[in-house]
C-alpha cells in the first residue's frame, strides 16, 4: 500500500484532533530519527500507523490480543496500551508491513520494552514530545532530546509512571523494566 494509501486509512481511523497528533508524530519522528542517525522512512511510516486502532472499540482491541497470541497480560493493565498491539497487528495483517522493526516500534511505542532499537525509541519519543502535545513536564522531555534518546525517554517514562500512580493505576511492569533498562544505559 502506497503512503497516501496508508495516510487515508489512518485519517479516517481518528478523529480531527488525533490526526492532528500523529502528523506531529510523523513530522518529529522524521527529525529524531535524522538528528540520531536513524531511518527517516521506517520512522515516518511506523509514525503514521502507531495509533491506527487508538479509537476501535476496546472490545475489538481486546479480541484482537486474545485472538491472535498478543500478550494476555496486557488485558490486566490499563487500556490505553492495547490499542498498540493491536495496531501492529492490523499493519502487518491489513496493510502487510513485513518489516518487524517498523511493526516493534508501532507496538512498543506506549509500554517501552528491554532494549529498544533505535526505531523503538524515535518513535516513543516522538509520540511523547511532538508539538502538540501539552502535559507538566514536556518541555524537560523536548530539551533532552536535543541530545539524548535515552534521557528524553527516562523523562518520558518518568511522567507516565508518576501520572498513573496519581491516578492510582496499574504499572505496566514492562514500562518499569524499559525504565531500568534506559537508566542502564545511560550509566553505562
Amino acid at each position: 500500500m502506497k503512503r497516501e494509501e496508508l495516510i487515508a486509512a489512518v485519517k479516517e481511523q481518528m478523529p480531527e484532533r488525533r490526526w492532528l497528533h500523529t502528523l506531529g508524530v510523523m513530522e518529529t519522528s522524521v527529525i529524531l530519527a535524522k538528528r540520531f542517525g536513524g531511518d527517516p522512512v521506517k520512522a515516518d511510516l511506523a509514525a503514521i500507523l502507531h495509533d491506527y486502532c487508538k479509537y476501535w472499540p476496546v472490545q475489538e482491541q481486546a479480541k484482537i490480543i486474545r485472538d491472535n497470541g498478543l500478550p494476555p497480560d496486557l488485558l490486566d493493565y490499563d487500556k490505553e496500551l492495547w490499542h498498540s498491539h493491536a495496531g501492529a497487528f492490523i499493519a502487518k495483517t491489513q496493510f502487510g508491513i513485513a518489516d518487524e522493526e517498523i511493526l516493534d516500534a508501532i507496538r512498543y511505542h506506549t509500554s517501552g520494552r528491554e532494549q529498544m532499537t533505535l526505531l523503538d525509541k524515535i518513535v516513543c519519543l516522538a509520540d511523547y514530545m511532538e508539538p502538540s502535545r501539552e502535559f507538566p513536564g514536556v518541555e524537560s522531555i523536548r530539551q533532552a532530546a536535543e541530545s539524548s534518546l535515552e534521557k528524553a525517554l527516562v523523562i518520558g517514562f518518568d511522567s507516565t509512571i508518576r501520572f498513573l500512580i496519581e491516578k492510582g493505576k496499574r504499572i505496566y511492569p514492562l514500562t518499569i523494566l524499559t525504565r531500568n533498562d534506559l537508566l542502564q544505559q545511560l550509566n553505562e
